[in-house]
């Protein structure tokens, strides 16, 4: 697709005699859209309510007093996620949609039960043409048109997810760690395999989808249940380039497929500059300030100036972290990492985390976007325009919830902070 095979967006044909579409498309992703050769469809639901029951429970928390993944608690979730998913895909069908953008897959606690639910807006060729199979993406109307213009075909929207505890017997043998000075790798390991098991989850899905690429991953980790045991979930759209497989990029990246966090904007130009994402790359690192080290920072808080135990530690952890990123870009080889973010926040006393996240791309000769500009309308940020400050309602508790996990969750898991703001749906 060219320039000239993009639809106007103010000649768009208006199908004859049909309901009005309740559509969460906001103006500018309509616009979008309709540059595509796409039109508003409906708002798409699908749910499914589980219960963990009184056995699994038990489970769960024998499992938690262990520590590592809690592979029944996962598989159920993904059970749930999938059947929330299935319906968005089976309703859309029976719309004779073309797509589904902007699809979310959320869990809501209710008592003993959860529901997981997924939602999306459908899209219809504005010519009224009706295809065989439809696209589901993540990505909202304005992300869409940026990943299509870099050459991104969107196949499905897909995720990874693990459910995991630290456990009493890692919390033990950290408790003495913490005894000293220097890296709890008992902490580290947890948090490091968690996280490379939901990209190779994420990376499998996409590759069983058909797809050669997972772009615009979006990670969140949320308390299970108890805030001992917690899921971290990936999510994104995995999609087709022409340049992965041409070039055989994603064959040395986990899974064989590629794998990004940056954003869609952030993708059409980093491909606009002749590069292309290989793999998600991030590291983790638990410090222990050590019991001595803990009273002499407690000592020096009494006092103005540096507090060099901490400084140092603080030091060592980003060392740390970022090495491990290093070491995954070389292994892929990366010719850069780029859109690195980093955050440091406390596990709890004398203990710190130090996370690092990032995107390894490679330079391809040739390599460029459909369009040499984006338009207007898929950079500008939506905002609210419904306001109520007296009461919060239950969709808005869920959201808040959502983008502040437990004092625990590091912030730069969260979807809403790890990344640009999202635009929130009035659903």
């Amino acid at each position: 697709m060219d320039d000239q095979q993009y639809q106007d967006p103010t000649q768009a044909p208006t199908p004859a005699s049909r309901p009005p579409a309740l559509s969460g498309l906001s103006g500018n992703e309509m616009y979008c859209a309709a540059l595509l050769g796409y039109r508003p469809g409906n708002i798409i639901v699908g749910n499914s309510v589980f219960s963990m029951g009184i056995t699994g429970g038990l489970h769960s928390e024998f499992k938690a007093a262990i520590g590592g993944e809690l592979t029944s608690i996962t598989s159920m979730i993904q059970e749930g996620r999938k059947r929330a998913f299935g319906r968005v895909e089976s309703e859309v069908a029976q719309y004779q949609g073309c797509g589904v953008t902007g699809v979310t897959n959320d869990l809501l606690f209710q008592g003993r039960h959860i529901e997981f639910l997924s939602i999306g807006s459908a899209l219809h060729r504005s010519d009224g043409q009706v295809t065989n199979g439809a696209f589901t993406s993540s990505a909202d109307g304005q992300e869409l048109y940026c990943m299509m213009d870099a050459g991104f075909a969107p196949i499905s929207f897909v995720f990874g997810n693990v459910a995991y505890a630290i456990g009493i017997g890692r919390n033990f043998f950290g408790e003495l760690r913490t005894l000293a000075k220097g890296e709890v790798t008992q902490y580290s390991n947890v948090f490091n395999t968690t996280r490379q098991r939901a990209i190779e989850r994420i990376a499998n899905e996409a590759r069983e989808a058909g797809a050669n690429s997972v772009v615009g991953i979006r990670t969140s980790i949320q308390p299970f249940e108890t805030p001992e045991v917690q899921e971290m979930v990936m999510t994104g759209t995995a999609v087709n380039h022409q340049a992965v497989s041409q070039y055989g990029i994603g064959q040395r990246s986990i899974g064989g497929v590629v794998t990004s966090d940056l954003t869609a904007e952030e993708m059409w130009n980093v491909v606009n500059m002749g590069y292309m994402p290989i793999q998600l790359v991030l590291g983790t690192s638990v410090y222990s300030l050590g019991v001595i080290g803990g009273i002499r920072a407690t000592l020096k808080n009494m006092i103005r100036g540096e507090i060099t135990t901490e400084t140092q530690m603080i030091y060592g952890a980003r060392e740390q972290s970022l090495k491990r990123i290093m070491d995954q870009a070389q292994q892929v080889g990366a010719d850069d990492v780029l859109g690195i973010k980093t955050y440091v926040y406390e596990l709890g006393t004398n203990l710190l985390e130090f996370l690092a996240i990032g995107t390894a791309v490679k330079r391809i000769d040739g390599l460029t976007t459909r369009s040499q500009q984006l338009p207007p309308q898929a950079i500008i940020r939506d905002k609210d325009t419904f306001v109520n400050t007296a009461q919060t309602d239950i969709s808005t508790a869920l959201n808040n919830q959502q983008q502040n996990p437990s004092p625990q969750t590091p912030p730069s898991t969260n979807p809403q902070q790890a990344q640009p703001q999202q635009q929130q749906r009035p659903w």
